[in-house]
């Protein structure tokens, strides 16, 4: 099956009383988001009752504008192969997108190790956006939250008209300098900033404050190399770093120059590492490898000098 006919997923995280479900409720009212799937761990959570059209069965309602609510009872992998199975024999309206929604402490990996890496779920879905709520008023108030907001490529600071932002907004960009960082109130956002996966950005090249302390421990390290690297050395290099640290590893995410034309580009979320995309072309005059690193209890400079002893063993 090509790329462009897998249906899109966006996961959807956030601690609790982020307002991740103020933020899902006000999305679903959306045209634009018609003929949508969505998961969700406890169906009672989401305020549908508005939108409620009928009930399928004792976990799935069906709403007004055509999304399909569904409440995950067991493994993702399973419900997702479900739903396709349903749309198939008619029993569900169409769907030509799925968000997924987690618990308030869900730590994102999983869900994404799931959506990367089990056969069917791979062969028929693609994983285009992690959106992350956090609360302006409470702001990374557990590891969890950290977790979440590290593995992000969209944060959404909500409740933006409780308190003032800009502290948390920089103190996200020091944890996650390669996400978009939105504002929200009471749910309002733009389905468009939210959702596709084309607009992802790449990570800036120089780094914002590498060693500025954000909660339960977790520092963003950025990691810059003038000469090509060596591919199978660093994918061997980063293996055996996720092997042995990968618990404290919550984002790793960069460009590589290997001699092409262009990047490969790398992006993990703790031990899961998504396929090494190739691009034909860099995005800026800049050419230099560059890895964003977030993490607990790491220590940038010795990653970089270990690396680049790593490559030095390799060519040799």
């Amino acid at each position: 099956m090509a790329e462009a006919a897998k249906t899109p997923v966006a996961l959807l995280t956030g601690f609790l009383g982020s307002g991740k479900t103020t933020l899902l409720s006000r999305l679903l009212a959306r045209p634009e988001l018609g003929e949508t799937a969505v998961i969700v761990n406890e169906l009672g959570e989401v305020a549908i009752d508005h939108h409620l059209l009928r009930q399928v069965d004792e976990r799935t309602v069906v709403l007004g504008n055509g999304c399909v609510c569904c409440t995950l009872r067991g493994d993702l992998a399973d419900e997702l192969r479900d739903l396709l199975g349903r749309r198939d024999r008619g029993e569900i309206p169409p769907f030509r997108r799925v968000v997924v929604e987690t618990t308030g402490v869900a730590d994102p990996a999983p869900i994404v190790y799931t959506l990367l890496s089990e056969p069917v779920v791979r062969h028929h879905f693609r994983l285009e956006r992690v959106i992350a709520t956090v609360d302006a008023v409470h702001g990374l108030r557990a590891p969890e939250s950290v977790a979440q907001a590290a593995a992000a490529d969209r944060l959404v600071v909500t409740k933006a008209d409780l308190a003032d932002a800009g502290a948390l907004e920089r103190e996200l960009a020091t944890l996650n300098p390669a996400a978009d960082v939105l504002q929200s109130s009471f749910g309002d956002v733009e389905p468009d900033a939210l959702l596709g996966g084309g607009e992802r950005r790449l990570p800036e090249p120089t780094p914002s404050p590498a060693d500025g302390r954000v909660h339960a421990g977790a520092r963003a390290h950025c990691i810059v190399f003038d000469e090509p690297l060596d591919w199978a050395a660093f994918g061997v290099w980063l293996t055996m770093l996720l092997a042995a640290r990968g618990s404290d590893v919550l984002r790793v995410k960069g460009l590589l120059d290997v001699g092409g034309a262009g990047p490969v580009l790398v992006n993990g979320v703790q031990h899961v590492v998504h396929p090494p995309l190739h691009l034909d072309a860099w995005p800026d005059d800049d050419r230099r490898s560059r890895l964003v690193f977030i993490g607990r209890a790491l220590d940038g400079p010795a990653l970089e000098r270990s690396l680049a002893a790593f490559t030095r063993a390799a060519g040799r």
